[in-house]
């Protein structure tokens, strides 16, 4: 990794290539970058930025069923039929998205219907449950 040649020519410490080569030649401390290589590390950044960006963030951070169900605990008190159904539908639901997206495993659409007296907890389970996911609820 030398940064002068012979002729005290100022070369980048990644490609080798002289000053006379590059448009722009960046000073560290103890070593020189050129424009070439910076452009080359930021298409590998950037690369990689897409890649993380694809792989959806929600579904890394989608917790388990269980996980769920102690959560809607938390904020609804009874209906523990209705958290455990609405718990594995949910989780089903964003594995179901990722696995189409993925491969050709499919599992099978599901819908849930909330019935029930006023101040059951119908409304409340859907918003939590949309907090929970950092989803809209309208």
């Amino acid at each position: 990794m030398s940064s002068k040649d012979e002729n005290s020519q100022l070369t980048c410490s990644f490609c080798g290539k002289s000053q006379d080569e590059v448009k722009k030649l960046i000073a560290g401390p103890t070593v020189y970058i050129c424009d070439e290589c910076i452009e080359l590390c930021n298409d590998i950044i950037d690369e990689e930025s897409r890649l993380d960006q694809s792989s959806d963030p929600e579904l890394k951070q989608l917790p388990k069923p269980v996980e769920i169900k102690e959560i809607l605990d938390e904020y609804v008190i009874g209906q523990e039929r209705a958290k455990k159904i609405l718990s594995v539908a949910v989780y089903n639901h964003y594995k179901r998205v990722e696995s189409t997206e993925k491969n050709d495993i499919e599992i099978q659409k599901s819908n849930v219907l909330l019935l029930g007296p006023t101040g059951s907890g119908k409304t409340l389970l859907a918003q939590t449950l949309a907090r929970v996911l950092d989803v809209p609820f309208t």
